[in-house]
């Protein structure tokens, strides 16, 4: 076969090229450390390794919002831990104005600083972040959560909540949300009265004046809830309007019984209802422990409430306590009330006594509201235990993704100058052929 001497030439410069081309991918290869520089290098590996950097970088931005997670609700725990050491001074403070050794005097000294720690408590209820959004308003972040009613006098404690029972939610992982705020509703102003099922008030049956005897009762306790809310669900009430019982003591050729009845009243505009008798009389001595049972007669039905109270001190005639279901009430408006309490003088062993009542009661509604800012925080303490580990497992989820690419775009180092090296030779044999050949001429020989 004959060669022209151009197909000669084209052959050898295409040769050069292409070793040329060669050469210089591999030396691009070598400079930026990757193994594929254009997508045609490998599709498939370029593909796969698309599709790791688009979930390496949603992970990346998980990551980030657990760290904003984690900062958020830090500080939210930060200030439930000083809203407890508050609440808590302000607990000491109410147990030793319960000492009747003190003075009036003395009553109101310590009512001055409960009033400074109301103030503090409202200071912490409106808290900010360092965004400036408030942490206890909900949704409503940028709304100021809790302020004094205006249509009261500015010395007033009437607190009113303008935030919602919103919780905001930041997306820390692919199916997961966290909350990252605690509603001010939840903390401060839903807090159950009482025992958290049913709360005691103290007042004579016939007058509503306080109670004459030194009889005092306890928080209460419910041995079955099931029991309880079956029977205030299905006793046949009188009335559908404030349900309760009371227990009414009097006494009999010298000795003290007491009685239950129910005080339920007809829905309004209906007139209210007497207290009408659910239970036979039956004997008191005390500090003895007060089932809440009724008994047929005079009750339609025997009901057992599944509950009962300690009532201690020797309640005088006509004298009662009134028990009904728990309502919930703001730890603000549990707070005033003890300032209130506080500054009113004793000027009678009857007042004393309604005092040392009312003062227990108040102490049981606080425990309330530090029980409720434990379990508050006891949620967000396991938020934050989760965000550590989902940080944790983020970092493991992220090494793996790098190691991946690092297999599917790195370069090998030792294969690429091995390569480059054998292509150096490569280029310089298809120069030197191709200077050899072009150089063959017959007019040499002539």
């Amino acid at each position: 076969m004959r060669i022209s001497t151009n197909q000669i030439y084209s052959a050898g410069v295409r040769s050069i090229q292409r070793n040329q081309e060669q050469l210089a991918k591999l030396q691009n290869q070598i400079s930026s450390d990757r193994r594929m520089l254009t997508p045609a290098d490998d599709p498939v590996a370029s593909a796969r390794a698309l599709t790791i950097t688009q979930a390496k970088g949603l992970t990346a931005q998980y990551v980030e919002n657990q760290r904003d997670a984690s900062d958020r609700l830090g500080l939210v725990d930060s200030q439930l831990t000083s809203l407890t050491d508050l609440l808590q001074s302000a607990r000491s403070r109410v147990v030793q104005a319960s000492n009747t050794i003190l003075g009036d005097s003395d009553r109101q000294a310590i009512a001055a600083e409960l009033a400074a720690r109301f103030d503090e408590m409202l200071g912490i209820a409106n808290s900010r972040n360092a965004q400036g959004d408030y942490l206890f308003a909900g949704y409503q972040s940028e709304t100021t959560p809790f302020a004094r009613s205006a249509a009261v006098s500015p010395a007033s404690s009437s607190i009113s909540y303008f935030g919602d029972d919103g919780q905001q939610l930041l997306q820390v992982a692919t199916s997961q949300q966290m909350a990252t705020s605690v509603a001010g509703s939840e903390l401060f102003m839903n807090v159950p009265e009482g025992n958290g099922t049913f709360a005691m008030t103290a007042g004579r049956t016939v007058t509503g004046s306080p109670n004459l005897g030194s009889g005092l009762m306890d928080s209460g306790s419910v041995l079955d809830q099931a029991m309880w809310r079956n029977a205030l669900n299905t006793f046949p009430w009188q009335g559908t309007e404030s349900r309760g019982l009371q227990i009414q003591f009097s006494s009999v050729a010298g000795v003290s019984q007491y009685q239950l009845f129910d005080t339920s009243t007809p829905a309004p505009p209906a007139a209210a209802l007497p207290p009408i008798a659910v239970s036979d009389p039956q004997p008191f001595t005390p500090g003895m422990a007060v089932r809440l049972a009724t008994t047929a007669p005079p009750a339609a039905v025997a009901t057992d409430f599944g509950a009962q109270v300690v009532i201690s001190g020797s309640p005088a005639d006509d004298d009662a306590f009134t028990i009904k279901p728990s309502i919930n009430k703001s730890v603000f408006q549990t707070m005033q009330e003890i300032i209130d309490l506080l500054q009113a003088p004793l000027a009678s062993s009857t007042a004393r006594t309604a005092f040392s009542g009312d003062l227990a009661a108040h102490l049981t509604n606080l425990d309330q509201a530090l029980g409720n800012v434990s379990r508050v925080q006891s949620s967000v303490g396991a938020r934050l235990q989760e965000l550590e580990a989902l940080s944790s497992n983020a970092s493991a989820v992220d090494i793996q993704y790098q190691q991946t690419l690092s297999d599917l775009q790195d370069l090998d180092y030792a294969q690429a100058i091995s390569d480059f090296t054998r292509q150096q030779v490569a280029l310089e044999a298809a120069q030197k052929s191709f200077v050899a050949i072009s150089g063959l001429s017959l007019f040499k020989y002539i």
